[in-house]
């Protein structure tokens, strides 16, 4: 069966159709996607303006004939943070449903942290023991911790790459000032979960999704995306405390030539670096290793859950 998922994303929207079957891994078929960044078409109060609104809503029209082009037998859809947050956010989702008849499920916090969990179980299997999951996207940092497919904690904190760079860190390159502030206050909002984090017990294995942790990964040598998903990839406490100031004294325009660094992400990266060092630092990670799936995949794999075996 081929299944064909709307990733609604702070940053990007994305269409990812896979080869799915009972029992089996799922295959990735083709990707589509718009850098559409939600997160810029808020006013001050959250709100998504019309330009967001009907940019979304033209994007799923057309997944709906890529879909249809690439086969998709069954298609659903979910959105995120920057949904999920949005005062207006309903109307939004109700505008996509009237115009295209895709329904946007709205993922909380907590199952978008859940379901980014399994898909990690399910990469690592059950000899990697425990597992803490770190994830960082556009407008939220998911953190959870288990040892079956179900974590024992699953938190999610707006603490996202977008949404710190958007509020806080407005200069190219920001000031060291602004950047002092933004370390301050998100190690202060980590460390108001920690208790949680730690009560379950101690890791066996430190696991890292997002695009963001790929991307600072590649900046402190892991291999890049060409040598394929199966390539194992890490990231360091050491060299990422040691490419945090390299990154703070870049402008967006220095961080996109850098390996791993798109135009579209790069003003984004620092904050992504501040939040990752700050839990690695607080939780005691000196290795994240980095996962290559994620929420998607998550999804997906519940779904094939449902499915009765054959």
């Amino acid at each position: 069966m081929r299944i064909g998922v709307i990733d609604v994303g702070s940053n990007t929207v994305h269409l990812l159709a896979v080869d799915a079957y009972w029992g089996a891994h799922p295959i990735p078929a083709s990707k589509y996607k718009v850098d559409l960044r939600l997160l810029d078409h808020m006013d001050e109060n959250g709100r998504i303006d019309d330009v967001g609104r009907d940019r979304l809503v033209a994007f799923v029209s057309e997944c709906l004939g890529v879909a249809d082009d690439y086969g998709v037998e069954s298609l659903m859809g979910f959105a995120t943070s920057a949904i999920r947050e949005s005062p207006n956010g309903d109307e939004v989702l109700a505008a996509v449903q009237k115009e295209t008849g895709v329904e946007l499920q709205v993922l909380p916090g907590e199952d978008e942290s859940r379901l980014t969990f399994l898909a990690a179980r399910r990469w690592f299997g059950w000899s990697a023991g425990r597992l803490l999951l770190v994830d960082i996207g556009g407008g939220s940092l998911e953190l959870a911790s288990g040892i079956d497919e179900d974590p024992d904690v699953a938190l999610s904190l707006p603490l996202g790459a977008a949404r710190l760079t958007r509020q806080y860190l407005p200069g190219d390159p920001p000031k060291p000032g602004q950047i002092k502030k933004v370390r301050k206050q998100v190690r202060a909002d980590i460390a108001r979960v920690m208790r949680e984090l730690n009560k379950v017990g101690n890791p066996d294995l430190y696991v890292g999704t997002s695009k963001t942790i790929r991307s600072l990964a590649r900046l402190t040598g892991a291999a890049p995306s060409g040598e394929g998903i199966y390539v194992r990839r890490t990231l360091a406490r050491e060299d990422l405390k040691e490419l945090v100031p390299r990154l703070a004294g870049l402008n967006a325009v220095q961080r996109a030539a850098l390996p791993g660094v798109s135009i579209n992400r790069a003003s984004q990266v620092l904050g992504g670096a501040l939040v990752i060092e700050a839990v690695m630092d607080l939780v005691g990670i000196e290795e994240l290793v980095v996962c290559p799936w994620a929420l998607r995949e998550g999804v997906i794999l519940q779904h094939l859950d449902l499915i009765p075996a054959p």
